[in-house]
Formats: structure tokens, sequence, C-alpha cells
């Protein structure tokens, strides 16, 4: 029993990284943008897709390097096309546009790569678990737990360290502030999606070596992350994060005594915030 409990709890905790990844970026792009990005899963697939391409040509961990990168570009375009245009707008624009959008990603990656479930090849020596009696702690569910977290320190010393990451969180407090004082908001925003979209689409890649490869493996992230950012607390990165790894790991432990629960209690979690603490755990009062 108490192995199985452990299991469930690792195994939510890698689930709660990849919610984390997500929610991390859905929320900087939400901040500053003001922008419900609903197609957010869909760039997590074709994150997973593009390595899945580039694999045969570059191996795994160049398409771990790649992959994110050509997905971040991909964003930019879709930002200066589709969802610069809607800036200042009625934020129902952008949600409509994104959910879409996220129909229109899930269709092409079906229509490219077939709706069958694909196998994403990760290097053997990490698929082999490193204990006997603990059979879970694979190479690769270890590494993907450290990249998560040298992603998540690497993010926050960019907002926190870097003249770009300052103009960005000064952005989400007053974005025309910001403009007066000669900052290029348009670029800011382009380079704050991207950044966002990069997120989506390196958790694509990690989510394909575990969960396997399909047209909707953004889409059964993508609600999680959501409520993530609603846990944590709107506008703050770092409940953003806290909300991911609770959600997965109180889903984990959930699996244990009650299986056919472990996504509802996700849902009650974000309920029962919202009866004490209707701002999130970490949110700020009217912030938005």
């Amino acid at each position: 029993m108490t192995q199985l409990i452990l299991y469930n709890v690792f195994n939510g905790l890698i689930i709660g990284a990849f919610y984390a990844l997500m929610a991390l970026g859905l929320s900087l792009i939400l901040n500053l943008s003001g922008v419900i990005n609903f197609a957010h899963g869909g760039f997590l697939a074709i994150g997973a897709y593009f390595a899945f391409a580039l694999i045969p040509f570059v191996g795994f961990w160049g398409a771990l390097l790649i992959a994110p990168i050509l997905t971040a570009l991909l964003g930019g375009v879709i930002e200066r096309i589709l969802i610069r245009p809607l800036y200042g707008r009625d934020p129902l624009y952008g949600l409509l546009l994104t959910f879409g959008l996220a129909f229109i990603i899930e269709d092409g990656t079906r229509k490219i790569w077939g709706p069958q479930t694909l196998p994403f090849s990760v290097p053997e020596w990490m698929s082999t678990p490193l204990s006997a009696n603990y059979f879970f702690l694979t190479g690769y569910r270890l590494f993907m737990v450290a990249l998560v977290t040298v992603a998540v320190i690497v993010l926050f010393v960019v907002l926190n360290r870097t003249r770009l990451g300052m103009r960005i969180r000064a952005g989400t407090l007053d974005l025309e502030t910001v403009s007066v004082l000669g900052v290029n908001v348009r670029i800011l925003r382009s380079v704050n999606f991207g950044l966002g979209i990069y997120l989506a689409g390196l958790a694509g890649v990690l989510a394909a070596g575990m969960l396997g490869l399909q047209p909707t493996i953004g889409t059964d992230l993508i609600m999680p992350s959501f409520v993530a950012i609603i846990v944590g607390g709107l506008g703050s990165l770092p409940g953003t994060l806290v909300g991911g790894l609770l959600i997965g790991v109180a889903s984990g432990v959930t699996s244990v005594f009650f299986p056919s629960a472990s996504e509802a209690v996700i849902y009650i979690m974000m309920g029962l915030v919202l009866l004490v603490r209707p701002r999130g755990l970490f949110g700020e009062e009217g912030r938005f």
C-alpha cells in the first residue's frame, strides 16, 4: 500500500509539473496581454509533434532543444497575424479566437500525423527503472522533474533579474505607463507571448515521452492548467506554480482511494479555494 501511495504521489507530482509549466505560460500571456489563450494546449501538441518529426534527424536531445523554439516562433507568427489586432478590445474576442484556433490545431495535427497514438522515442537508458522496489522511478521521470525545475528557476531569474523581465512585470501592473516611458509595447507583448508558447512547447515534448503522442494531448492538460492559475491566484506566477503542483498531487493521491474521482478532485479543490479565498492562494485582491 505504501508503495502504491508513493507511486501515485510521484506520478501526481510529474503531472502537476506539466500543469505548472503549462499554467505559467498561460499566466504570462494573460497577465500582460489579457488574452485567455485556449489554444495553449494546441501549442503543447505542436511542440510534441515537432519533436516527433525532428527525432529521426537530430535525436531526442536535439528535438528537445529545437522543438520548443520552433513552437515559440510559430506562436509569434500567430500572435502577430491573429491576436495582436484584438489587443485592447473585449477579452471575449480573444477567448473566442483562441478557442477556435485550438480546434484548428487539433484537426491539423490529426490530418498531418493521423488520429492514432504515435510512439515517442526517448533514450532507452532513461526508461529503465532505477530501483527494483520503486519501479516508477525511471531516469526519464526524474529528468522531467529536474528539467521542469530548471526551466521554472530560469523563468523566475529572467523575470526578476533582467531588463526584459522587469518590463514584463511592470507591464502586467500598468502597461500604459510602460509605453509612456518609451518601451515598445507591441514587441514586449510579442516576446512575452513567445515565451509563454515556448513553455507550452517544452511541456509538450516532455509530456509526449511519458503520456504518448496523440492530437488530444494538449486538450487533456489545458483545463487543469487553468485550474492551477485560479487556485494559485490570478496574476501570481509563484501561486500558479504551487497551484499546478497541488492539483497534480491531489489527483494522484485521490486515485489511490477513489480512482473515479481523480479528475473531479481538481475542480472540487478549485471550488473550495474560491469559497475560502476568492482571489486564490497567492492572488492579489483587485488584481483583475
